[in-house]
């Protein structure tokens, strides 16, 4: 096995870089189909939490807090073999789309509901003075103003989503995580343990760094403009 330092190693790194690079295209589309999925039950489960009709509520919440209090890698086994001893074929790539969406479905959901619930209750009052109906209240007047203040979290979301990619291994995705590990036990390739594991990781920083900024840079902005808003109210009184 080469030490990190070997420069044997990291040349056949280098050799195969395709390998990490399709590793990380693999993990990349993994994360936009399981996000789009998380996107869909997320915002259908913030807005039935936060509704009037207590059942659906009930719903939201049973799901929400299942899913937050299992593992991932649990659901992803879970899902993966009992569809494979239910005799439903399914690729592994499919689980992992519809893994991913379940599971992060459950934080968008949370992240919805507390954007929706930030906004003043008196909007909702005054909306349905005007005539507006709940779907048309949220369509008009309180989901554009919710999506300003869920962006940060949901990008936090978006990063998350992008590591948990890497409990596709598990079921023998093709995911970065999986790819490096193909390579670093492969007949030919194998031993370059320390160079390949750094440079999965390194790709995996890059992704998910700048997104981890942008949110924080926006949780700021967001956050100084409540002040100036508070500020204002309190010079103009």
């Amino acid at each position: 096995m080469d030490t990190i330092f070997s420069s044997r190693a990291w040349a056949t790194v280098w050799q195969y870089r395709a390998t990490f690079i399709n590793g990380l295209v693999n993990t990349l589309e993994s994360a936009v189909v399981g996000l789009i999925i998380a996107m869909v039950i997320g915002f259908t489960l913030g807005l039935m939490a936060t509704g009037n009709k207590r059942a659906l509520r009930v719903i939201a919440r049973v799901y929400v807090e299942f899913f937050q209090n299992t593992p991932l890698i649990l659901q992803v086994c879970f899902l993966y073999y009992a569809l494979a001893y239910s005799g439903i074929k399914i690729s592994v790539v499919v689980v992992g789309f519809i893994s991913l969406g379940l599971y992060h479905g459950a934080y968008v959901a949370e992240v919805v509901r507390a954007g929706i619930q930030s906004i003043p209750f008196g909007q909702f009052d005054a909306a349905r003075s005007q005539g507006f109906g709940y779907a048309d209240t949220m369509r008009h007047i309180i989901l554009p103003q919710t999506i300003k203040i869920i962006l940060p979290p949901m990008v936090n979301q978006v990063v998350a989503l992008i590591k948990n990619t890497s409990c596709l291994f598990i079921i023998g995705g093709a995911d970065l995580i999986a790819s490096t590990y193909n390579f670093v036990t492969g007949e030919s390739t194998g031993g370059a343990y320390g160079p390949a594991y750094l440079v999965g990781g390194a790709l995996f920083f890059i992704v998910c760094y700048p997104l981890s900024m942008m949110a924080g840079r926006w949780e700021r902005k967001l956050k100084a403009r409540d002040q100036a808003q508070t500020d204002a109210k309190e010079a103009a009184a």
